[in-house]
């Protein structure tokens, strides 16, 4: 089962991270002048959705199409969704029971109908039946139907390799009252599964009854679910006969350009945020979705697959990509089967006497360790049993693993030896590695190194690297603070890529300020409605009374589109933060508010969440609610560090110092490398007039960060006010080596040194 889903959760002082499987579009912005609604491209769509009668089922494309039906009869698509029947189920239900984690599952038949006794939202357990089968290989699971529209799946799934049932997380507690039950929204199929698992879905989300009426064209992934509704083509075949050729009104056909069917493919096999209300077939992905970018909660820093990403941000970043490979070079498009076995898929381009031998892998030939995919496509399991291959296709760099504990293929198989040993055996077998691989600038900048900014930099202006590269380039360098960085996000913004420029408004739209507001009235216009969304969200800090006249009628068009998007996702937690963060941006924070307590309804033991809505009540100066509110944070996760530390920043705005300092102090605890708990825990005994505790805070956390701007010029104020001098002109002088463009540091050190 696909889960993605911008719902924020916070287990175990972790924030795991659940966010839309995306796609990413590769036309210039250059392409299309103006603002174009996409429901007006196609004659044969009816206002924003296709109606369920433009698509004629599977049977209908046999007709004419009966080889490529043969093939795509019984794959994965065909079996992605069944009702639960005799032939469908895999599993047994003859009365097994298993327990996970405290639970424990009976399954069972009556008469032909499939039944499970299980853990439900309260707690109790209880009967509920099997209406659907979900996926065949390797695993299937099955779906239950709740109230008001909701649809389940179970977690306990059958493993269709070795016949038995198994915890999908098996090392994972839940509790009944958790998002993640199985019961509630991490395994709701109506948000997490329908749209890629079906066609022509329409998820129809009421959010005032927390229900749902969704609905699809045909249960499965059927032949339209890729090429798109039929009507049209049939009726162009019946009209034309003989002379009939393609017009246009499918997707994903022989004339599909390499790049193109990558796109296509991607809407489901990518994670990804939605950004229109239905799939329509019309514009292009980036019209209705937007990618995840590579970041530390997805991805390695060297960009190789870590969550649940599935398939299309690593093999963008490939340079079979960059070449023109696509997906059914190496796939059969209807059976999804490889179209050849071992070796040989791969000798289709690579020449076999150069690459399929001992002298290029060093390993026996006809094994495993002889495979080229277990060298540059190693992978991991996901769903406890589905072993999926990150398609990056890379040479195996453990010199970069031991450099940013980033995995490789070499030790993945050799698990009884180090990184250090792959790395010089890599060395010895292959020499020094002589080309620079993206992941060399990328990884130090998503870790946060000391000048990685430099190499971030270097993607960012490099037009030939990958354009989720280059986005997420730019993610990760607005962590450093570097000259001249707003106007390099300036020019960004009229960058040939949509992702690069969606990225960069995401980035510039974090400050909540009007002063970059000009930049992006223009891209209410832009050509992918994506990027739109985008920039009316950064918009928000003005007025709709201060949009100029020249932009009103685009901002108008945008706005619906923008709150079709906070509709779309407001059964997810994060859609309804996205919400309340737009409140903020208009100043309403009434409204983010009742927001925050919005997503708390859905996920009521989100404390990500709570201490949002916690920072709230404090901004709104309701300090007895956000004290309430923390506290009950703490109640139910004592160790998670962020909660102490915005409580002790509360019991400071009360001027409750020793309060704040034994919050501080467990911040420190619980969050032993954030630098900013050690900068505000010496602040606080500045306020005790502590001096020896006040310093000892800043050493202790330039232990953790040598280079930390702010510990070291408080530490070197912090000696000069105390007429420790040379401790202060040592602090400068370190602080003037590093940052030599600040003119405040050598002013500061000029004036240390006269009074010395």
């Amino acid at each position: 089962m696909i889960i993605y889903s911008t719902s924020i959760k916070h287990k175990s002082s972790q924030v795991i991270f659940f966010f839309l499987v995306c796609f990413l579009t590769f036309s210039s912005c250059k392409e299309q002048s103006e603002y174009e609604k996409i429901t007006e491209k196609k004659t044969f769509l009816l206002g924003e959705s296709v109606p369920d009668s433009h698509f004629l089922g599977d049977q209908k494309c046999k007709q004419c199409h009966q080889n490529e039906f043969e093939a795509w009869q019984g794959s994965h698509h065909d079996k992605a969704m069944q009702d639960a029947d005799s032939t469908s189920v895999l599993a047994d239900f003859k009365g097994e029971k298993f327990t996970s984690q405290g639970v424990t599952s009976h399954f069972y038949k009556r008469n032909t109908d499939f039944f499970v006794n299980t853990e439900g939202p309260d707690g109790n357990y209880h009967e509920y039946k099997i209406v659907y089968t979900f996926g065949v290989f390797p695993l299937q699971q099955y779906i239950v139907q709740f109230p008001n529209g909701h649809y389940q799946c179970l977690r306990t799934a059958w493993d269709a390799k070795k016949n038995t049932w198994f915890d999908l997380y098996p090392n994972f507690k839940v509790v009944h009252s958790e998002w993640l039950h199985w019961s509630r929204g991490g395994l709701n199929w109506n948000n997490m599964c329908a749209d890629c698992h079906s066609t022509n879905v329409r998820k129809n989300y009421d959010q005032k009854t927390h229900s749902y009426t969704t609905k699809y064209a045909i249960k499965n992934v059927s032949c339209e679910a890729c090429h798109g509704p039929g009507k049209q083509h049939v009726a162009d075949v019946n009209e034309l006969g003989e002379a009939y050729k393609q017009s246009g009104t499918f997707s994903m056909t022989s004339n599909t350009k390499p790049k193109e069917l990558v796109d296509q493919c991607a809407r489901c096999h990518m994670r990804r945020e939605q950004h229109s209300t239905n799939f329509n077939f019309e514009g292009t992905m980036m019209d209705h979705y937007f990618p995840q970018i590579i970041e530390s909660e997805f991805y390695h820093p060297d960009g190789q697959i870590s969550d649940e990403v599935y398939v299309y941000g690593s093999f963008v970043q490939s340079k079979m990509y960059k070449n023109n490979v696509t997906c059914s070079d190496c796939h059969n498009s209807h059976s999804l089967k490889l179209k050849f076995d071992g070796n040989k898929l791969c000798t289709q381009c690579h020449l076999p006497e150069q690459y399929d031998t001992p002298k290029h892998s060093f390993h026996k030939m006809n094994t495993e360790a002889s495979k080229c995919i277990n060298c540059h496509m190693p992978g991991k399991f996901y769903m406890g049993n589905d072993f999926r291959r990150d398609h990056s296709f890379r040479v195996p760099r453990p010199d970069l693993s031991l450099k940013y504990n980033a995995p490789n293929a070499c030790t993945q198989c050799h698990k009884d030896k180090t990184d250090q040993w792959a790395s010089d055996a890599f060395k010895q077998l292959y020499g020094e590695v002589d080309s620079i691989h993206f992941s060399e600038k990328l990884a130090p900048g998503i870790m946060g190194l000391p000048e990685a900014h430099i190499g971030l930099q270097e993607l960012i202006n490099d037009e030939n690297e990958s354009e989720i590269v280059r986005a997420s380039a730019v993610k990760a360098i607005s962590k450093y603070q570097i000259t001249n960085l707003i106007e390099q996000y300036i020019a960004l913004l009229n960058d040939p890529s949509p992702i690069v420029r969606g990225t960069t408004l995401d980035v510039m739209s974090e400050i909540n300020s009007t002063d970059y507001a000009s930049y992006f009235l223009p891209l209410l216009a832009d050509p992918k409605r994506s990027v739109r969304i985008k920039a009316f969200y950064g918009l928000g800090v003005l007025d709709e009374l201060q949009i100029p006249e020249d932009y009103k009628e685009n901002y108008v068009k945008v706005k619906e589109e923008f709150y079709d998007y906070l509709n779309i996702n407001s059964d997810f937690v994060g859609g309804r933060i996205k919400k309340a963060n737009y409140y903020i941006k208009k100043g309403d924070l009434k409204s983010a508010i009742a927001s925050y307590e919005s997503a708390l309804q859905i996920d009521n033991i989100n404390n990500q969440v709570r201490l949002g809505l916690a920072n709230l009540y404090y901004q709104d100066q309701n300090f007895l609610k956000a004290e309430e509110t923390f506290k009950l944070v703490i109640e139910q996760e004592s160790e998670f560090g962020p909660v102490y530390y915005s409580l002790a920043l509360l019991y400071a705005e009360m001027n409750r110092i020793d309060d704040a300092l034994i919050q501080m102090k467990n911040a420190v605890k619980y969050m032993p490398t954030n630098t900013r708990t050690y900068y505000n825990l010496s602040l606080l005994y500045e306020k005790k007039q502590d001096d020896k505790n006040a310093e000892a805070a800043l050493v202790n956390g330039l232990k953790i960060d040598p280079a930390n701007e702010s510990l070291l010029y408080t530490l070197a104020y912090h000696y000069y006010t105390r007429e420790k001098l040379k401790k202060a002109q040592n602090i400068l002088v370190k602080l003037v080596d590093l940052y030599p463009n600040n003119i405040q540091y050598t002013q500061f050190l000029d004036q240390v040194t006269k009074v010395k």
